[in-house]
């Protein structure tokens, strides 16, 4: 992988790192590759609701015009509505503008292949090695200068395609948490064109407050809202809607892994699961696994990360898989993760059952302490002996009961403790002693 495209794309503070003048470099950079490739019709390019969002959108609609390609903007849409729209319209690429559930100062640029999925990492690698010389690329003239062309009414050609996966929802009281982000518009229009009773919180467009202590990032909101209508069910979006958290009629919150856990259940009853397996990473609760286990089906752990989550699936034949975080990816409905999809198929196993609480008991969540200790070096400090040794420690008195997980985020400059076991004062304390370690070599290494 190289230095500009981590594991979700090219991400970062905007204006600080991720410039208008890297946005101009790579749209020359990334459209002069792709049209080498053989690129000839429009690339797609959306955004979220972040303040930045139409700063670089401007910027690298010019770098990708300058270099001869055509731009169809199709606005503020989902993440997955971009991956879907690039393949159903058959463009020559899709590029999304978001930091998805990170702080509002970031964003950043993900791209994806004509079919959908992300682009490869040798064509990532050949944008990245062209950044650094864009200005010296061709600069076409009169009639080749690329179109940059406004195609926002193509995102409904996506809000049909979610409507079309559910069926009706009618009774259902829904609250819709969009986080202030992509899906403020288009995931309550979905649900009521399936019948729910939809409440909106959080659903405006606005960047200076996305994923600001709401949405998928933070339930609190969305459970006292349930809790002052009895009988509700929410779902909860981050700022890309590429997850979907959910809150049940009782106020309990409803994860990824329950949802992998409900829907594989259904099916690999009606014969739908491939190979009887599911994808997860290793973040996922153990309970996922036992309850699988229960259904006869197989759960295949990868690092974490969709793109793991997806290189498995694919490598596999399998059809579901996805993160605790909400991030579920169905291979049948799309080639990314897709919380408005997610939502619409989980809320329609519920509305023909009666109730997502019932649903939800299909797994036991064993306790699981999760803490996050901000690092200016992750990977070194993620190295460190004494690190690595309370790792060892933790993972020990566990004996063989639980698990311990320690890494470097993949998107932010942290790093992630996970302790799971059936005790959660033991857990708690072993987190805590394994974070208190890793702060001491932080102080320690970046001094």
């Amino acid at each position: 992988m190289n230095a500009l495209f981590g594991t979700d794309g090219v991400r970062g503070v905007a204006n600080e790192f991720l410039t208008p003048e890297l946005a101009l470099a790579l749209g020359r950079a990334g459209g002069h590759v792709l049209a080498a490739h053989g690129a000839r019709r429009p690339v797609l390019v959306g955004r979220d609701t972040r303040m930045s969002g139409p700063m670089l959108e401007a910027a690298l609609c010019a770098g990708l015009a300058s270099v001869g390609l055509d731009v169809w903007k199709v606005g503020i849409v989902p993440t997955p509505g971009v991956a879907f729209l690039t393949q159903h319209l058959r463009a020559a690429a899709g590029v999304v503008i978001s930091a998805s559930h990170n702080p509002i100062e970031d964003n950043g640029f993900k791209f994806f292949a004509s079919d959908g999925s992300k682009l490869p990492d040798a064509i990532e690698d050949e944008i990245a090695a062209a950044v650094g010389r864009h200005g010296d690329l061709p600069r076409p003239q009169g009639a080749d200068v690329g179109e940059i062309l406004d195609r926002r009414r193509v995102v409904r050609a996506y809000e049909q395609h979610c409507v079309g996966l559910g069926s009706s929802l009618k009774g259902l009281r829904l609250i819709v948490d969009a986080a202030f982000g992509a899906a403020y518009a288009i995931a309550p229009r979905v649900f009521a064109a399936l019948g729910a009773d939809v409440t909106a919180l959080h659903c405006k467009p606005d960047g200076r407050r996305i994923n600001v202590d709401c949405g998928a990032t933070h339930l609190e909101p969305l459970r006292s809202a349930i809790a002052r209508a009895p009988g509700s069910i929410g779902v909860a979006f981050d700022g890309d809607a590429d997850r979907a958290l959910f809150v049940d009629e009782n106020g309990d919150v409803v994860t990824g892994d329950h949802v992998l856990a409900i829907w594989a259940r259904e099916l690999s009853a009606n014969g739908q699961l491939p190979k009887k397996t599911v994808v997860a990473t290793v973040m996922s609760n153990i309970g996922l696994e036992r309850a699988l286990d229960q259904s006869g089906v197989v759960l295949e752990r990868t690092a974490v990360g969709d793109r793991y989550v997806l290189e498995a699936m694919v490598r596999g034949g399998f059809r579901i898989g996805g993160e605790q975080s909400g991030h579920i990816i169905d291979l049948q409905s799309n080639s990314t993760g897709d919380g408005i999809a997610t939502a619409v198929k989980l809320l329609s196993m519920c509305t023909r059952t009666g109730s997502l609480h019932a649903l939800a008991q299909v797994m036991r969540v064993y306790p699981q302490v999760l803490l996050n200790v901000r690092v200016k070096d992750k990977q070194r400090v993620h190295d460190d002996a004494a690190v690595r040794r309370a790792i060892e420690d933790a993972a020990a008195a566990l004996d063989g009961q639980g698990r311990v997980f320690v890494r470097p985020s993949g998107t932010e400059p942290l790093i992630r403790i996970m302790v799971e076991g059936p005790d959660e004062s033991q857990i708690r304390s072993l987190a805590r002693t394994v974070a208190d370690v890793v702060e001491a070599a932080t102080s320690r290494t970046e001094t």
